[in-house]
């Protein structure tokens, strides 16, 4: 269908400009490309080379801004650009990482970051979403009220929180002033939030630090939006009288859900868990517009990709910022492929 909406639009000009004598042959045209696709979609290659050339401008882009990119930070990474004749040093920049303590700090801010998110997240969405499903008036209305804040700029939406939690100025201490409770320093708060939540009974540095808990927060809030609306596409795909049947049989709404539902949406849940795993890995604006920096109080907010912004263009180590991405990269790779080996078996797509 699509190839004739295409077809349709380059010949309006093409037949402006031509003879006549083309009109005769658009339906051929039309025959041929239905029967190249279908050729396709039946794993007969023949065409392949067509196929190839027509992929080339996406093959062109993907390669000069994607993966040369990383080759180049490859080859980075194998020099030392603290000195002038920058030197190759072979892999001491890894192994420099690999021995660095803020490395590994940084990598820990990282796995805070992806476990207090990602979970919350998808949990609170389908729930959302799960609401609005059942509402039959009004449901595009409060769609589109979650999604605003994904469609909001994340440097914007985070200026904005960052103000609402000012130590001294934000709305959010002055209501718990009101309210007779404790005003925070919120995203000046280097130690753990459960020491704060425990009153100083557990250990100031132990787990995420409150202005990283902060950070979360408002990811939560500026991605659940999406996650809603494409719960609510893959909800819409069920059949009812799945959960019409389930219901007969004395099954509740967990029962339902975890017996029909869920399973249903198995090839939704695991695309939202790879891609907002990747995501959050290369997170990077909210940290950098709440905290002024990306370091945060004391560097419990530097996350991987802050840590190698703050050596490509603060310290100036570049070969060492790119082993950093070089590792982060090869992370997130292997972090993929392993959901899609774990994970993936449970998916269920008929």
């Amino acid at each position: 269908m699509w190839t004739r909406i295409l077809l349709t639009g380059v010949s309006v000009g093409v037949l402006a400009a031509l003879h006549r004598p083309l009109i005769r042959g658009f339906d051929q045209v039309l025959a041929w490309m239905d029967g190249f696709f279908e050729s396709v979609r039946g794993k007969r290659w023949r065409d392949a080379p067509l196929a190839l050339f027509l992929l080339s401008p996406v093959l062109v882009i993907l390669g000069t801004f994607g993966i040369a990119p990383l080759f180049y930070a490859v080859y980075l990474s194998l020099f030392n650009f603290k000195h002038a004749a920058r030197p190759f040093i072979a892999l001491d920049n890894y192994t420099r990482a690999l021995t660095e303590p803020d490395f590994w700090k940084s990598l820990l801010v990282t796995i805070y970051y992806v476990i207090g998110t990602i979970p919350v997240t998808m949990v609170v969405s389908f729930l959302i979403a799960s609401l609005l499903f059942r509402i039959g008036r009004g449901r595009g209305f409060f769609r589109t009220v979650y999604f605003l804040p994904y469609i909001t700029a994340v440097v914007a939406a985070a200026t904005v929180w960052a103000a609402l939690l000012h130590p001294q100025d934000g709305p959010v201490n002055a209501m718990l002033e009101w309210l007779g409770l404790e005003p925070q320093a919120w995203l000046l708060e280097s130690r753990g939030v459960l020491w704060v939540i425990s009153n100083g009974r557990i250990g100031a540095d132990v787990g995420p630090s409150l202005a990283l808990c902060c950070i979360m927060l408002f990811e939560i809030w500026h991605s659940s939006g999406f996650m809603v609306v494409i719960f609510l596409a893959g909800l819409t795909a069920i059949p009812r009288d799945l959960e019409d049947a389930a219901r007969i049989d004395g099954a509740g709404w967990w029962q339902a859900t975890r017996a029909v539902t869920l399973p249903i949406l198995s090839p939704t849940l695991f695309f939202l868990l790879v891609v907002s795993t990747i995501k959050a890995f290369q997170a990077f604006n909210s940290f950098y517009a709440m905290t002024g920096n990306g370091r945060g109080p004391q560097n419990t907010t530097q996350n991987l990709t802050v840590y190698i912004y703050a050596n490509f263009y603060e310290f100036g180590r570049i070969g060492y910022g790119a082993a950093v991405a070089t590792l982060l990269a090869i992370g997130i790779v292997v972090m993929t492929a392993v959901q899609w080996r774990v994970a993936g078996r449970r998916v269920h797509y008929e």
